[in-house]
């Protein structure tokens, strides 16, 4: 306690007098009293018998082989933070990127942790010795403290919302595992709603390219030479079908059904069935950049067709012809023949909305991402009257998430839905009869 007044609510007061007789035992026993939460030593849980390093290190590997490469990132990223703000004082014989870059590569990392150099296990040995135990977590300033250090950047600026919803899920997860293996007696992060920052998964509108724009774009990579026609072939697949851009260069050519040459304006599907996210080397089971997975909130195995433009079955008919690809070679692959890195396909696509937009449209978020020619897919395809169940089903989404992304976007169609709802509420002719 040192001097300070620990306080503590409860529902009801005989659940406060039942507390206060508890403590009133302990204090007639001679039990001792934590310093930091002002409870006996009986209230208190193993926490302190466990450094948080040790327990975070211990549910990485828990959770390693459940887990996917995005997600092993992902969890990496947060405890570092969290290490960070748990360690008992700021490191001197260490840079201060130096010990970050120690604790995301290595010590959360289960494949990379036993083969890390002899400086980053040193920096990794003062950490263990100068991280805080569990029991810092029954102190709600400290959680506090921490909770804070998650959501500000190092310049002190804050950092996006969804970071820190993200941040906060992953520690959520872990209090719980805590909390199972009875190292801490409850969760001890704030359950209430208004804690956490709010986010939103609708598409901004401004992101959305018209046909002008687009063929400006894709005109653009065209001409580029070595890779532009490859690539105009990947931004037109995802621009005409949706698929999301890992799902794209996870694409074999026998997963494009196109139609006869002599069918020049048929339909044609694609069958999207796999996602190879790009991750990084050392997140993967395989030591490849790639990962392979099943699809997005899909059963294992899943897949689902989408549809294919004549204009696309024509652009990806001749891509097939001039890189004289056969059925099992992927249909989008990089210059040394593996699957596209997703570096190559962003840094075109910034430099041709350099080259063809105005200022002005360059500054805003147009086309800001490859994931934005998907964006503008489904929205075309809702504003063309497509049944929002049907467009779910191309996208790989449920209908209510489909919705929820993309009602804002939705145009067009105001003026038939003004003139159906007009007729369905005509009362006037009650009026004239009257």
């Amino acid at each position: 306690m040192d001097g300070e007044e620990q306080r503590q609510t409860f529902s009801t007061v005989a659940q406060a007098d039942a507390f206060r007789s508890e403590l009133v035992t302990a204090t007639r026993r001679g039990e001792a009293f934590s310093i930091s939460t002002g409870l006996p030593v009986s209230h208190q849980s193993g926490a302190g018998a466990v450094s948080w390093y040790d327990f975070a290190v211990q549910y990485v590997d828990a959770r390693w082989a459940l887990s996917a490469g995005n997600s092993r990132k992902n969890i990496a990223m947060a405890f570092m933070t969290t290490t960070i703000a748990l360690l008992r004082r700021e490191p001197t014989g260490f840079r201060p990127v130096d010990v970050r870059t120690a604790l995301r590569q290595f010590a959360f990392n289960k494949a990379r942790r036993e083969s890390a150099p002899p400086e980053v296990a040193a920096i990794l040995k003062w950490v263990q010795r100068n991280s805080h135990t569990m029991a810092a977590w029954e102190d709600p300033a400290k959680v506090d403290e921490v909770l804070g250090v998650l959501a500000t950047k190092l310049d002190g600026t804050p950092v996006a919302a969804s970071s820190v919803r993200r941040h906060r899920r992953i520690l959520n997860v872990a209090m719980k595992h805590a909390v199972k293996h009875r190292i801490l007696r409850e969760n001890p992060l704030p359950q209430d709603r208004g804690s956490i920052p709010k986010t939103t998964n609708a598409v901004d509108k401004r992101c959305l390219i018209n046909p002008k724009q687009a063929a400006g774009l894709l005109g653009w990579v065209r001409r580029r030479p070595r890779t532009g026609r490859r690539l105009h072939a990947f931004y037109a697949t995802i621009y005409y079908s949706a698929p999301r851009p890992e799902e794209a260069v996870a694409m074999h050519v026998y997963d494009a059904l196109l139609p006869d040459e002599d069918d020049e304006d048929q339909w044609g599907e694609l069958l999207i069935h796999t996602a190879a996210p790009e991750v990084g080397s050392q997140w993967t089971d395989t030591g490849e950049v790639h990962e392979k997975r099943d699809l997005k909130g899909r059963a294992e195995g899943d897949m689902r067709v989408a549809p294919a433009h004549p204009a696309l079955v024509r652009i990806l008919r001749q891509h097939i012809k001039d890189e004289g690809l056969k059925p099992e070679d992927l249909l989008f692959f990089g210059e040394q023949g593996g699957m596209l890195a997703g570096s190559v396909f962003r840094r075109a696509w910034a430099k041709a909305r350099k080259a063809v937009l105005t200022e002005e449209e360059y500054a805003s978020p147009l086309g800001k991402r490859v994931y934005d020619l998907r964006h503008t897919c489904l929205t075309n395809w809702l504003n063309s009257g497509a049944p929002p169940a049907q467009v779910a089903e191309w996208a790989g989404n449920s209908v209510p998430v489909l919705l929820a992304i993309y009602a804002r976007c939705i145009s067009g169609q105001l003026k038939d839905i003004q003139k159906r709802i007009e007729g369905a509420q005509d009362i006037s002719h009650l009026y004239e009869e009257a």
